[in-house]
């Protein structure tokens, strides 16, 4: 090997490093000024300042950042990524003022939070944005508890630093013990301008997905499945013209994933001393990623979901998508363990370390090895074999379900001593509108179970949690009613276009979505698509149930995993018009999004 060509490969391999690892120092270049954070508490090294009391005022604005090497401007809240935390009281009325010192419109949505439409900050849905220049007084009662967090609905500005915990304690005292608490919000950063971005994925869905199958993996395969096996297991993905590892439209080439703002580098570090029980309240505060968080040495016991108590639940592991949020309690024997979040494609982590003082590491762990979606991962339950290689475009429907939607199917010839809304309906309907250029693949026998942990954490060795683990210990109950109507909507899109829609029918393209006002209903939602979806409804929950109708878990964001079906229970309780989206901000920006209308 000449002597330029060994140093350029080990540039190379630095440049590579140093990106995905990010610079130990960096992070915010500059901040406002100190008269901005009135009420700010002392915090610990490493942590978003903290912001409490009854009247808050935030300043939006742009700040230089620098996690790579290189200076961007980021969208930050009072000068800080992540955004202030804000502990506010169960019970109490908040007003919290935003001003906005950009060139462009901005908005805070308060995810998860149950509150009065015009108060929820989706431009365009529930108010017009705050202009520059202009300050918005957010003004409601907390009637929850628990760990929350808010971010931008403007535009890409939560993927540049927009975005930040809000903690809500419950007014009667804790009933989670812990002799310390922290913040972990997990995100992701791009040098690149998130517009540019989001282009070269209308031009090419893949730019970003650097673990194609390789020539190695080939070998591999034709060890253990032969020459015509490994051909086989090539040649029908080729036929579907999909790919096995699309598992993130967007990669560590591109993310340097953060841990409270600070890359892997940086170390961010949460302190306990001997003998102490530590809460974490994980927030997946990122734009795209699905995270994969274990701490090597340490049991996870999940005592909270989506701000919502459950019963305790130990395991080693748990995947959560954006806007999804998860409390765990640890009892950390040892001095320092790492706490490693790593990405669900395994491109690259976020990670941190809890010690007893400041500056201590532990053992990093490897990335787990990239896994190939399987058949279930894309067409649900049954053997598909015979597809190979069929153009599902052409496949039309027997019948045209789409009028059935939202249908009262009491009438429909079933046993009349029983109702038959009890139960989730198993019958999929396919809406007429699925039958277009914006959808590539439709399942007709979707995977119903909820204790899949999902791709790559399937058979791993270590105790990962699923839906199918989680009971919220109370909460659920508070209506038992049976529903009235079902709802089906079906997840779709079209890799080779980047389209992402609901019913084949991208925002814009749709209806709203109409539910009366203290009505009891059921919506089951479908993934028709390769890529697992955490859908949040705005202004109301989603009670989870089982495919055998047991109410299970109270959440605001419930991630669908390709081919599954899942069903959950609501009852709006606020009049208004609200957002319901896929979380992964593209896809929502690409059309996975409907307005829903309550009168």
């Amino acid at each position: 090997m000449k002597k330029d060509e060994s140093a350029l490969i080990s540039h190379q391999r630095f440049s590579r490093r140093l990106f995905v690892k990010g610079l130990a120092l960096g992070g915010v270049l500059s901040t406002m000024p100190r008269l901005l954070y009135a009420n700010t508490n002392d915090t610990r090294l490493g942590s978003a300042p903290v912001l409490s009391g009854q009247e808050i005022n935030l300043v939006i604005a742009e700040t230089p950042v620098n996690f790579t090497g290189v200076t961007r401007m980021a969208t930050t809240v009072n000068g800080s990524i992540p955004a202030p935390t804000l502990r506010l009281r169960e019970g109490d009325e908040v007003t919290i003022r935003v001003t906005n010192r950009l060139s462009v419109s901005t908005s805070i949505h308060w995810h998860g939070i149950i509150l009065p439409y015009q108060m929820d900050g989706v431009p365009g849905i529930s108010f017009r944005g705050i202009e520059p220049g202009e300050t918005f007084e957010y003004r409601f009662t907390l009637k929850q508890s628990g760990t929350y967090w808010y971010h931008s609905h403007s535009g890409f500005q939560e993927m540049t630093g927009m975005y930040g915990a809000l903690i809500v304690e419950p007014r009667e005292g804790e009933s989670i013990q812990a002799d310390q608490d922290h913040v972990i919000q997990l995100s992701d950063w791009t040098d690149e301008d998130p517009m540019s971005a989001f282009s070269k994925l209308k031009v090419q869905s893949d730019a970003y997905n650097f673990n194609q199958p390789v020539v190695g993996e080939f070998l591999q395969d034709a060890s253990t499945l032969g020459t015509s096996g490994a051909l086989e297991k090539r040649k029908m993905w080729n036929q579907m013209r999909m790919n096995p590892t699309d598992l993130a439209d967007l990669s560590a080439t591109t993310f340097t994933y953060l841990m409270n703002g600070m890359t892997p580098a940086g170390n961010w570090n949460g302190l306990f001393n001997k003998g102490e029980r530590v809460r974490l309240r994980f927030i997946n505060g990122s734009s795209n990623s699905f995270y994969d968080v274990r701490i090597p040495g340490l049991s996870l016991t999940v005592v909270q979901a989506d701000g919502q108590n459950v019963k305790p639940v130990r395991v080693d592991e748990f995947r959560f998508g954006p806007g999804e949020t998860y409390d765990v309690l640890v009892d950390p024997q040892d001095d320092a363990y790492t706490i490693f979040a790593q990405s669900m494609d395994r491109s690259g982590y976020a990670s941190g370390t809890l010690s007893v003082r400041p500056g201590l590491v532990a053992p990093v762990p490897e990335l787990d090895p990239v896994e190939w979606l399987a058949m279930t991962d894309m067409m649900g339950a049954m053997d598909h074999s015979a597809m190979k290689g069929m153009d599902h475009s052409a496949m039309k429907p027997a019948i045209d379900h789409s009028a059935m939607k939202g249908m009262d199917h009491s009438a429909m010839g079933h046993n009349m001593e029983t109702n038959p809304l009890e139960t989730p309906s198993q019958t999929v309907r396919h809406a007429s509108t699925e039958y277009g250029p914006s959808v590539d693949m439709r399942v007709d026998t979707p995977r119903t179970n909820l204790d899949d942990p999902g791709i790559g954490l399937r058979n791993n060795g270590r105790r990962v949690l699923t839906l199918a683990d989680l009971r919220s210990v109370s909460g659920v109950l508070d209506d038992d009613r049976v529903p009235t109507r079902e709802i089906e909507l079906h997840l779709t899109g079209n890799m080779e276009r980047y389209s992402w829609s609901i019913d084949g029918l991208e925002f814009g393209q749709s209806t709203p979505v109409s539910l009366h006002h203290g009505e009891r209903v059921r919506v089951i939602l479908q993934n028709d698509t390769m890529m697992t979806h955490p859908m949040h409804l705005h202004g109301m929950w989603s009670d989870l149930e089982s495919a055998e109708g047991d109410l299970l878990v109270r959440r605001h964001t419930i991630s669908v995993q390709p081919a599954q079906r899942v069903s959950f229970l609501t009852t709006p309780h606020d009049f208004g018009r609200w957002a319901w989206h896929c979380h992964l901000l593209f896809h929502m920006d690409a059309g996975m999004f409907r307005e829903v209308v309550v009168s």
